[in-house]
């Protein structure tokens, strides 16, 4: 398949959320405890909610930015590309990189929107919903067929959290974004029936869980002297743990039609996981009780996981050991993973690398994402205008050079000292 014939639907991209978020959607005897965008004398924007304060850190929106600018340091909104939080300005880069759609992943609220869980739970019910309609009624509305609407979840109360579900998915929101772990964030484990509302409400509605990298909020990191290199590194071995523990609870076996996406966990460990499982359950489910109704945890496996890459070649050779129908890709637009705007080049070079079929790359790049996620853009979009070429066709002369935006421009000591310090107070803050 020729590159500018790629359909590309990314299950996995980022906002960087608006100030104005709450104030269509939040009743009025909430405003003034909402939370807000402060500016700081230092040139930097925080969200504040009441003792929380959470800054934008230097790899979450770098997409335009050339690397010396990668780091952790708190940044403006001035300071990173307009379609980081605005949706028209979005749409324009996702033309410009030959993107069709994106699932939205968010930011200030943390993947699992704990922030949002207070001593008051009509408040933090409130906040969670209006988010999602400002998400599903703003956000994704403003351009059908473009994004993949993706809820919050009411992560303090499973039967919130089930209704949410249920309420969103009739607006056509078929993703819940959830943690890896809720047992980290001092929640019932998986194993534990009180999710079973949850489990319920994502089977009848058809929802996809979209169980995100660092959902926990726990740092991947052996030593708060570590580099920054390690927490990278290992940053997708959090989904391994949630893979194992999700795989073999209870809910994969009482709720058959469970989905769960690991998103931007990449692929290339998929086979050894698999084979791993496998030769787990032949030596020792006699004495575990492990029962899969006949199957090998593999298969089950691929009736129930979504596995996403951004770049993962070896993910892509192995595509048949992981399952074809099992992998999606994904942009991660405006991280520093992104490949914006050159996702199609070095996608393109992937498949042709690892010999590719038409019918594989079509199910990678879009199909299986629009199966999995309930989604049809070309109800909406010709499918002749959705092709690379003919987005980028559309995007002539949208911007889209690398250049500086950073007000500080640290030295790279200062970032390494900068991201030292916050795994040592997220060491102080675990124990």
């Amino acid at each position: 398949m020729q590159r500018d014939d790629l359909i590309l639907i990314s299950v996995d991209d980022h906002i960087i959320e608006p100030p104005d978020i709450f104030v269509n959607h939040l009743p009025q005897r909430y405003q003034d405890d909402a939370p807000r965008l402060v500016h700081r004398d230092d040139g930097s924007d925080v969200w504040q909610f009441r003792d929380n304060t959470v800054g934008n850190a230097a790899l979450n929106a770098v997409a335009g930015r050339p690397k010396e600018e990668y780091g952790l340091d708190p940044q403006g909104m001035d300071e990173i590309r307009p379609g980081c939080y605005d949706v028209h300005e979005r749409v324009k880069d996702m033309n410009a990189g030959g993107v069709l759609a994106q699932m939205n992943f968010p930011s200030f609220p943390g993947f699992s929107a704990r922030m949002f869980a207070t001593e008051d739970s009509d408040f933090s019910l409130a906040l969670v919903r209006a988010y999602n309609d400002w998400h599903i009624d703003e956000w994704c509305a403003a351009y059908p067929g473009r994004f993949i609407p993706m809820a919050l979840p009411a992560i303090w109360d499973a039967e919130l959290c089930a209704a949410e579900v249920r309420r969103v998915a009739a607006k056509g929101c078929h993703s819940l974004t959830f943690t890896e772990n809720p047992a980290v964030l001092g929640y019932p484990s998986f194993h534990h029936e009180y999710w079973n509302p949850l489990w319920r409400a994502l089977s009848d509605t058809d929802t996809v869980m979209s169980v995100h990298i660092g959902s926990s909020g726990r740092l991947a990191i052996p030593a708060v002297d570590s580099p920054p290199d390690v927490m990278i590194t290992l940053q997708p071995m959090n989904l391994v743990s949630a893979a194992a523990d999700l795989l073999w609870s209870r809910p994969i076996k009482d709720f058959p039609d469970l989905k769960i996406a690991l998103s931007e966990g990449g692929t290339g460990w998929i086979p050894y996981f698999l084979e791993r499982v496998d030769r787990t359950f032949e030596m020792h489910s006699t004495w575990t009780l492990q029962d899969f109704g006949g199957k090998l945890p593999s298969e089950v496996f691929r009736e129930h996981f979504l596995t996403c890459f951004i770049t993962d070649s070896l993910g892509v050779k192995l595509r048949h050991d992981i399952g074809i129908d099992n992998i999606a890709w994904e942009g991660d637009y405006p991280h520093s993973d992104s490949l914006w705007p050159d996702a199609p080049e070095q996608l393109h070079n992937v498949l042709e690398s690892c010999s590719v079929s038409d019918s594989d790359a079509r199910k990678m790049t879009h199909e299986n994402a629009m199966r999995w996620y309930s989604f049809d853009p070309f109800a909406h979009i010709p499918r002749e205008q959705a092709t690379v070429g003919a987005l980028r066709k559309a995007a002539e002369g949208h911007d889209v050079s690398i250049r500086s935006r950073s007000r500080q421009l640290t030295e790279p000591v200062d970032k390494l000292e900068a991201f030292r310090a916050r795994a040592r107070a997220a060491t102080a803050a675990a124990q």
